[in-house]
């Protein structure tokens, strides 16, 4: 069953997918953070045949949730009641900054960041 990673940013949003087995996690999409962003979302969600979506928990250093962290709430309300899939946290601190030394800035650094978010979950759940 293929898994879908976001890493939620208030400018654009990163797409990660894994493969149909859902043991490998790719860079997908980079989307731009607009009103349409939950129907795009759910879009590839549909297109993809999506099973579990994995989100990145955006928290500050001393372990509290960052501003954006309440937009993230927001998404993960219109995600559950568009699609009733699982979706779970994970903490997502240095996930850009990991991309860009991977690879440096590029049109696909947030979905990278969304793809270290997604094998961060295969990781633990193996």
């Amino acid at each position: 069953m293929r898994k879908m990673g976001i890493d939620y940013g208030s400018k654009r949003v990163g797409i990660a997918l894994t493969d149909e087995s859902g043991k490998m996690a790719f860079p997908h999409d980079v989307l731009t953070n607009d009103a349409n962003l939950s129907e795009n979302i759910t879009t590839i969600i549909t297109d993809k045949n999506v099973s579990e979506i994995v989100i990145g928990h955006s928290k500050k250093l001393d372990g509290s949730d960052n501003d954006i962290q309440t937009q993230i709430e927001s998404l993960i309300t219109d995600l559950t009641l568009a699609t009733g899939l699982p979706i779970h946290l994970i903490p997502e601190q240095y996930t850009t900054q990991a991309a860009l030394r991977i690879q440096g800035r590029n049109k696909m650094t947030d979905a990278s960041a969304a793809s270290l978010i997604l094998d961060t979950y295969l990781e633990n759940n193996k």
